[in-house]
């Protein structure tokens, strides 16, 4: 069995790396992430996570593995800034509050679609203006949902988290572990 992952994510490749798992090929798909009118952020996110699954091509013998992070702060989606003024505009959002990250984990072979959202919730403190500038400089919050990572930089902006942690970066192990042995993806393949 082929495992394919179906996200351009540099942060997912590593993580899945840590639980020993190496994908075959890595087909990120192209589609529309415009969130639809209305729409609340963990709908969305598994919306998005369930389309990326189905569009990627497989041939016989691959499985599928996609997934969508999102930032919310109450019904409002934070998706990844188009610019480094949006990405400020979300940060000083953020910050002093709690917001939510959801991340959807979606799974598919064949016509089988295996699916788990993760919810997990953080604190981002209160940016000084010099904290915001610095940050806004390194170009990290680039391609990151709500505009940071909390695995670079950022990391020293949360003080506090609930859930999962590796949910929070983008692939939340302990159900995409869970996921893959469902399809009968083989986790410990290398082991005696």
């Amino acid at each position: 069995m082929r495992l394919i992952l179906g996200s351009g994510s540099p942060r997912r490749k590593e993580l899945l790396a840590q639980i020993g798992v190496v994908p075959d090929e890595i087909r990120p798909p192209d589609i529309d992430e415009t969130p639809l009118r209305g729409e609340l952020p963990r709908p969305y996110c598994s919306r998005i996570a369930r389309e990326k699954a189905m569009a990627t091509t497989l041939a016989e013998g691959e499985i599928a593995l996609c997934a969508d992070t999102t930032v919310a702060l109450g019904r409002r989606i934070l998706g990844k800034p188009a610019d480094a003024g949006e990405a400020a505009a979300f940060l000083v959002a953020l910050g002093g509050r709690r917001h939510k990250i959801i991340t959807s984990v979606a799974l598919r072979k064949g016509d089988q679609l295996w699916q788990r959202d993760v919810v997990s919730e953080a604190k981002m403190k209160r940016l000084s203006d010099q904290e915001l500038n610095a940050y806004l400089a390194t170009n990290d919050w680039q391609g990151k949902a709500g505009g940071y990572g909390i695995q670079g930089p950022a990391g020293a902006f949360i003080p506090w988290i609930s859930g999962s942690f590796t949910g929070i970066v983008g692939l939340p192990l302990a159900e995409t572990a869970a996921l893959l042995g469902a399809a009968g993806y083989p986790l410990y393949k290398d082991t005696p």
